[in-house]
């Protein structure tokens, strides 16, 4: 936690604490230093970023909740700002925390139709990934056997007020599902036409810039 020391005109008007945190957590192949890209548009709330080294949703959980118990006790009002996968992370080990809202960014929001659909891409059958536990896909990525069946037993509650920002070309995230998700947990929806999952270029970025200004 800050103080804010307050002048005008250079006559000192007095410090307070800042009470409010924003915590930021990255995506997969994100880092904990892009929170500092979040703290110009929340300038009287302190952007805390979660540097995770949990690759799977049931480590992360603990890892993350001993976190967010620890900031709990330093601040009156947190929020959360997530990315892609670090969205999921975050909807599974926080549904039953006291958060005051969320922003999500490509947010990963059902990970048995994103394994499944990356099975029938790579013509992987369950009953072959049963078998083998673990297989690496053609484009780098590992699926698991213990990953499917924990999003299949875990599946996402989320009733936290959530401001969701989505690129209507996301390759991992169907519009359809993003929809689904989003009349479920009755978040706000933006999109961004021909965006992409990941917010890169010039035009991506100014949008992205935009919605959080009009939001924060």
């Amino acid at each position: 936690m800050r103080l804010l020391i307050l002048f005008v005109k250079n006559k000192f008007l007095g410090e307070y604490k800042v009470e409010n945190a924003i915590i930021y957590i990255h995506g997969k192949y994100g880092t904990a230093e892009e929170a500092e890209y979040y703290k110009k548009f929340f300038k009287e709330a302190d952007v805390i970023a979660f540097e995770y080294t949990s690759d799977y949703p049931w480590n992360f959980k603990k890892e993350f909740s001993t976190f967010f118990d620890d900031i709990c006790t330093k601040y009156k009002k947190i929020s959360i700002i997530a990315n892609s996968i670090g969205a999921y992370f975050t909807m599974l080990s926080l549904t039953n925390k006291n958060i005051e809202k969320a922003f999500f960014i490509s947010p990963i929001v059902d990970m048995e139709k994103l394994i499944t659909d990356m099975m029938v891409s790579e013509n992987i059958t369950e009953e072959e990934l049963y078998k083998k536990k673990e297989i690496k896909t053609s484009f780098g990525e590992i699926l698991s056997w213990d990953y499917l069946t924990f999003a299949r037993k875990n599946p996402i509650e989320w009733n936290i007020p959530t401001y969701i920002l989505y690129g209507e070309n996301d390759d991992l995230t169907s519009y359809e599902t993003i929809l689904n998700f989003t009349n479920k947990s009755k978040a706000n929806l933006t999109i961004m036409k021909g965006g992409e999952h990941w917010f890169h270029t010039d035009e991506q970025i100014e949008f992205l810039n935009n919605w959080i200004k009009n939001l924060a």
